[in-house]
């Protein structure tokens, strides 16, 4: 072979090395723009139901072969049903009665006799309206001691000396403010227009801080409250605020801190370093704190040493395999479903109430083959080099394999829960929060997240390294997607998020909100 012929050789390699790069490079920008696509204009829930992972691992996606593992049978223990016989209209509803007579009974009473009644109800509202409450303070002098000083009875506390608002005119600001998400600007508009009372936008601020400032004693013990079990779930939400001589918004975080099963509390701050964390979680806690793989928290555990294990959540994990759905909906779907079948007995622990002894054994002999098998699955995947490391598949297997000692814990903690899924969807009642230093730009909204129950037996399979999967263009993909989008949304309406109470306080700023 000439020195010509060996150039011309080597730069065919090179060009088809680059070709290669770029092929790989390209698959992984469409499936980063696909993702895109989906959280922007698709919907934001991660529901999967039976009929819609049936077709999505039904899919050619390679060779496969059914291990001779068998998924563990998974116990529901059947449950009696009963119908609640609740009332039409609650009980402590206060009775307005009006009593209809016939025309002939009040023309002539006495010549008729009651021999009973009917009685039909329904149910009225009475609007909103301002009142002027005057309290009156009476002087009064000594008649035969004409030299004793007038006497007059002392003035009812107030939240401020003078001040015009009474207790009730606050809670309902707060209450429309935070529970309602009525901003302070449509407040004044409501109140001008439907009642003719000016309550200017500038003066409901100050009243929002002044009731803030007296309810930060209610905060601290719920806050005491919530750190004082030994187990709390910690996430941090972004949120904009205003600040005055910036210009623009910038962007602080609210730090949930939820005790499952008890009361909840927000703390914010301008960042999300683990320095943060030092202020929101006192000195003398230690226990288990859950949370996601966020290396604040990692950062943070380090320097409090043996006192604080963290636990890592089931549904962060499902969301990552979830995004990578479309990208290799058959690897991608077994994988769901053993999270799925995870969360089924989850939810059968929580339907009977179970206590910690019952769940961790109850998870030792059920959920820990399906953590053990989904285990070796990932290590598998891994081994294969099928998948590369930047993609969305990847990803999620990086993932999970990086948080398994976090992961585990809750197979050994029975009072863990599994993951924070009900912290993000707002299924805790929360009593109060204060948010400090800074008043955010709009109310704070809970991440939707939720996590199906529901599944049939398990399918196991195998994985391989060769094989043709579906590309998310391609119209079969397409069309299976269509036909599982249409089963899930017969399924499963639309969930109604819980909204989350949150009431600032200190330094708030004016603003429309």
């Amino acid at each position: 072979m000439t020195q010509r012929e060996q150039d011309l050789a080597r730069q065919l390699e090179e060009c088809l090395e680059a070709l290669k790069e770029s092929r790989r490079e390209n698959e992984l920008l469409r499936q980063k723009i696909d993702l895109l696509i989906r959280r922007v204009f698709g919907s934001s829930s991660e529901r999967l139901d039976k009929a819609q992972l049936e077709l999505l691992l039904q899919l050619s996606e390679g060779t496969t072969a059914t291990p001779k593992e068998t998924s563990p049978p998974v116990a529901a223990p059947s449950k009696p049903s009963s119908r609640s016989n609740k009332p039409r209209l609650p009980e402590n509803l206060p009775v307005v009665e009006e009593v209809i007579e016939p025309e002939p009974v009040k023309q002539k009473p006495e010549e008729w006799r009651c021999i009973g009644e009917e009685v039909s109800e329904q149910l009225d509202y009475e609007p909103a309206r301002f009142l002027r409450r005057r309290t009156i303070r009476k002087k009064y002098v000594h008649r035969l001691d004409l030299n004793r000083a007038p006497l007059i009875a002392p003035l009812p506390e107030r939240l401020l000396d003078r001040s015009l608002p009474a207790p009730g005119l606050l809670a309902q600001i707060l209450v429309a403010k935070f529970c309602d998400h009525l901003p302070l600007y449509r407040q004044e508009q409501i109140f001008l227009q439907r009642h003719q009372v000016h309550l200017p936008r500038q003066t409901l601020a100050r009243w929002v801080e002044l009731a803030a400032g007296w309810l930060k004693p209610i905060y601290g013990q719920i806050r005491t409250g919530v750190l004082a079990g030994g187990y709390v779930q910690v996430d941090e939400t972004p949120i904009e605020y205003l600040e005055p001589g910036n210009g623009k918004t910038r962007q602080g975080y609210f730090w949930t801190v939820n005790r499952p099963g008890g009361e909840s509390f927000f703390d914010w701050q301008t960042s999300r370093a683990a320095v943060c964390l030092e202020s929101i979680i006192p000195m003398n806690f230690a226990g288990v704190l859950q949370c996601d793989a966020y290396s604040a928290y990692q950062s943070f555990a380090n320097g409090r040493g043996k006192d604080i294990e963290l636990a890592g959540c089931w549904a962060h994990v499902r969301r990552k395999f979830h995004d990578a759905l479309e990208q290799s909906p058959r690897v991608a779907g077994w994988l769901l479903r053993q999270i799925q079948n995870l969360y089924r007995i989850e939810a059968n622990l929580r339907e009977y109430r179970a206590g910690p002894t019952l769940r961790q054994a109850l998870r030792a002999s059920q959920s820990r083959l399906i953590v053990d098998r989904f285990q070796r699955a990932l290590v598998r995947l891994k081994g294969t080099g099928r998948y590369l490391p930047q993609s969305l598949l990847g990803q999620a297997i990086d993932y999970a394999l990086s948080q398994w000692p976090a992961l585990d814990v809750f197979l050994r903690e029975g009072w863990v829960e599994i993951g924070r899924v009900r912290m993000w969807r707002g299924e805790f009642r929360l009593g109060l929060s204060v948010i400090r230093h800074f008043r955010p730009a709009v109310p704070h909204e809970p991440y939707r997240a939720s996590v199906s129950t529901s599944c049939s037996s398990n399918r196991t399979c195998s994985f391989t390294a060769s094989g043709s999967h579906l590309k998310p263009s391609s119209l079969r993909f397409r069309q299976v997607n269509l036909t599982a989008g249409k089963l899930y949304e017969a399924k499963f309406p639309i969930e109604k998020l819980v909204r989350i109470l949150a009431i600032p306080c200190a330094s708030l700023l004016p603003s429309s909100h």
